[in-house]
């Protein structure tokens, strides 16, 4: 998955998991800060990742990644989520502790944490 996308992926979960989040998500693995900004409802999200210049939107469990021209998607279950890259062709999963966020990448098998 691309690591701003899984950043993305990070802040649109703990937003959906209730958590207050930051307009920016600190990636632990690239050390830097993504902005992110917009709407998130229980029926739609319209996200901007002002770091790759790139609009997500749908709905959480079918989003569309504008810059990749990929959907993926994301089943909330409390604090943990699971999710479907088409981009890349992997699933993807994590779990949500406060403001931290930590998602399993299949693709790299390798665990990632954001602070939101």
């Amino acid at each position: 998955m691309n690591p701003g996308l899984r950043a993305v992926i990070a802040n649109i979960a703990a937003r959906l998991a209730g958590q207050n989040v930051n307009s920016a998500v600190y990636d632990h693995t690239q050390g830097k800060h993504i902005h992110v900004s917009g709407n998130i409802s229980a029926t739609s999200v319209a996200i901007y990742d002002h770091d790759r210049n790139d609009h997500i939107s749908g709905t959480h469990t079918n989003l569309y990644d504008h810059n990749l021209n990929a959907h993926l998607s994301l089943n909330m279950n409390g604090s943990h989520f699971t999710g479907y890259d088409y981009g890349s062709g992997f699933h993807y999963s994590g779990h949500i502790n406060c403001h931290l966020v930590t998602i399993f990448d299949n693709e790299n098998n390798q665990h990632h944490q954001y602070t939101v």
